[in-house]
């Protein structure tokens, strides 16, 4: 593990977890990586969301056609 990570307080795990991920990406590759699973995140959240909410409606909408 190289000195500068260890100066840094960084783990030899997260060390070796980061070499693995990231290991062949150049610094800028990294970022639109992270900046993707992010957005990802975030899309997946929204989704979830929506699906809740349409299961919401379709259970109201249900409940109204039995009291008509």
């Amino acid at each position: 593990m190289p000195e500068d990570v260890r100066k840094f307080g960084v783990t030899e795990q997260t060390y070796r977890r980061w070499k693995r991920e990231y290991g062949g990406l150049r610094p800028e590759q990294a970022k639109r990586l992270k900046d993707l699973e992010r957005a990802n995140a975030w899309l997946e959240r929204l989704l979830a969301d929506s699906e809740l909410d349409e299961a919401i409606l379709r259970e109201a909408a249900s409940g109204c056609r039995r009291r008509a």
